[in-house]
């Protein structure tokens, strides 16, 4: 059961703590996913018969964990939807790199371009036909003698963008092998977590402020003794 990753609820949302390697919503593999569970504990929790609802209207990469936000009403999907596509949704998120950036923090420009064959998005300088210009900021929190935290606000919500721009300046995700990481990590994830999330709730219009602890590994848990 899912009960103790579950970091907010009320009667139209239900913003949940994703695993690395767990799938939102179901794809070609047919592996059971993060979904699955939330509509078994709403079954179970509070007795509804027949099928349970669940709307989804943003996706996390399978090896990303952190904040997922799933809706229990079409009236809520609609609207949070909407609110995911017009960027009025702060995201904020913390990646584990194995080089520190130039400037301790500062904003990255690219043009994506996403190639379908290899599930797999390009970061470049200049604009390109069909690429979509992406954009994010960070700020490097902490270092390790290998490793180094950064945090980042993502101000678009292009394919793989993270990992992407992050790849285009020679900076890698820890684990992530398909940007350019030298090694897997033994979970098969990457060290990218969507850490922080707010937003004007779509029905009560009410603020929502969640965060997400990263998953326990000896590594996260160093970072996260040395922030806070």
């Amino acid at each position: 059961m899912i009960n103790d990753r579950i970091l907010y609820e009320d009667n139209h949302l239900i913003i949940v703590n994703k695993l690395p390697g767990e799938l939102v919503q179901g794809d070609e593999t047919g592996d059971r996913t993060l979904a699955d569970d939330v509509k078994a504990y709403l079954k179970e929790t509070y007795n509804k018969p027949g099928n349970v609802f669940i709307g989804i209207p943003h996706r996390l990469d399978r090896p990303t964990s952190g904040i997922v936000v799933y809706c229990k009403t079409d009236k809520a999907l609609s609207r949070m939807t909407a609110l995911f596509r017009t960027s009025d949704v702060r995201k904020t998120y913390w990646a584990i790199v194995d080089k520190a950036p130039e400037k301790r923090e500062g904003e990255l420009v690219h043009y994506i371009s996403r190639s379908s064959d290899s599930n797999k998005s390009i970061a470049a300088q200049k604009e390109k036909k069909g690429a979509k210009i992406a954009k994010l900021s960070y700020r490097l929190l902490a270092s390790s003698d290998n490793y180094h935290l950064l945090e980042i606000d993502l101000h678009t919500g292009r394919h793989h963008q993270i990992r992407a721009q992050l790849a285009a300046i020679g900076i890698h995700i820890k684990g992530d092998l398909k940007y350019g990481a030298q090694r897997s990590n033994p979970d098969g994830g990457i060290c990218l977590h969507a850490r922080h999330i707010s937003f004007i709730h779509p029905v009560r219009k009410e603020k929502v402020d969640v965060t997400a602890p990263p998953p326990h590994s000896s590594l996260w848990d160093y970072f996260v003794s040395a922030v806070e």
